[in-house]
């Protein structure tokens, strides 16, 4: 065998940079199989086992591909026992697989981090104190630290003494950073004074925001608006800009409805005892007609008023029976949330009509619930009102002047 082998071993003295091209390539070669070698005989079994597994961390383990970068280090350990093996070039061996080294430890440690968010995400908790915009902090860092790392391994210089050095350039990386930094405060202010959580509904009008929020990440956040189109807003303007959060409407478990119905003015009258009667009819306003007729009654009475004239005393009015009605019938309303304020009030009369506001708040905080309610309400009351003798104001149509020529002609008739 020997006397095989020295022919061969003559021949690679007489070309060494054959023998040093063959030396790497089974090197190579020794390393692509540690590298399938742990491939197939670890990271399979590995995920075999994480997708039978219960525990859903391992499950982001695998996608975020932690262990994949892993699986290089393998044969880059093998390179870097080889490199004496090369004494012109072990240098720069070592320095290439050192940096390397560096990449594949970050990636593998960032890639973890995503992994822990991901599977956070997943978490009820995840939606108050998000830790998204933390994980990207701390990759910063870490890629940071990386090239500086990497700096020193390049120069030969300790990666302290590179570090120390950066003291002077302070200003420089302040500049650099800025958006950076007031992004990083801005989110510990929010986590810390509960201001955003991920499915918030905002609206931030100066940058066109209404809708949900979908990620808080370190440097923006993203609102899905209604239309879904998606705006991304600076994170440190949350704590710098107004914004309207209505996270509280969900919490509260109602929606509120603040809308007017206008009444002309000149509709507005004293009750006359043909209305009351017909008002009494109603039920859900019996017992309150009874009440205020017998109120009034006993009021007059007790001051001597003479009721012959109509300003004399006090006296039932359509309007405010129809106040009473409104508010009973929003009050019996089964999609009203009864814990919550509910009124009818006037508003300050104006050229459009007397406001007569209902103000209260719904059951149901899901939008086209919501829409449908306040519908079903105010149908009501707009089909309602002229059982009062109470007329909407409307601003006059082209209807409303055809008419109005119609009249003027029969009367010229």
């Amino acid at each position: 065998m020997m006397e095989f082998m020295e022919p061969i071993r003559q021949w690679l003295e007489s070309y060494p940079l054959i023998g040093e091209v063959i030396l790497f390539l089974a090197i190579v070669l020794v390393s692509w199989l540690a590298f399938k070698v742990t491939h197939h005989a670890i990271l399979v079994p590995l995920k075999k086992i994480a997708a039978k597994s219960k525990i859903k961390f391992d499950d982001y383990i695998v996608e975020s591909k932690v262990l994949r970068y892993l699986s290089y280090l393998v044969p880059l350990i093998i390179f870097i026992n080889a490199a004496s093996f090369f004494p012109d070039i072990e240098e720069f061996i070592v320095v290439i697989a050192h940096l390397l080294l560096v990449f594949i430890l970050l990636r593998s440690a960032v890639a973890f981090m995503y992994a822990v968010n991901s599977y956070y995400e997943t978490l009820p908790r995840s939606k108050e104190r998000p830790i998204k915009g933390y994980i990207q902090v701390a990759e910063i860092v870490l890629y940071i630290f990386g090239v500086i790392y990497a700096i020193g391994v390049l120069t030969g210089q300790s990666p302290w003494v590179i570090l120390s050095g950066i003291g002077a350039l302070t200003a420089v990386i302040l500049l650099v950073f800025k958006d950076t930094i007031l992004s990083f405060v801005a989110g510990i202010q929010i986590t810390g004074y509960d201001l955003l959580h991920v499915g918030d509904w905002i609206e931030m009008p100066q940058y066109g925001a209404d809708g949900d929020v979908i990620e808080i990440a370190l440097h923006t956040v993203k609102v899905q608006n209604w239309d879904k189109t998606i705006t991304v807003i600076p994170t440190y303007r949350f704590t710098q800009d107004a914004y309207k959060n209505w996270r509280g409407m969900t919490q509260a478990g109602g929606r509120r409805i603040k809308r007017a119905v206008y009444i002309d003015q000149n509709s507005v009258k004293f009750c006359d005892e043909e209305m009351i009667r017909r008002f009494m009819k109603i039920y859900l306003i019996r017992d309150y007609v009874r009440g205020k007729k017998a109120e009034i009654e006993e009021y007059n009475r007790s001051i001597e008023a003479d009721t012959s004239y109509v300003i004399n005393g006090r006296r039932m009015t359509n309007l405010g029976t129809f106040r009473a009605y409104a508010e009973a019938y929003i009050q019996n309303h089964p999609r009203v949330n009864k814990n919550l304020t509910m009124m009818v009030r006037h508003l300050a009369p104006g050229p459009n009509g007397l406001p007569i506001e209902i103000y209260l708040f719904t059951d149901d905080i899901r939008w086209k619930n919501y829409e449908a309610i306040q519908a079903d309400i105010f149908d009501h009351l707009l089909a309602v009102i002229p059982q009062f003798d109470l007329r909407i104001f409307q601003n006059p149509t082209g209807m409303d002047f055809k008419r109005l020529g119609d009249y003027t002609e029969v009367t010229k008739k």
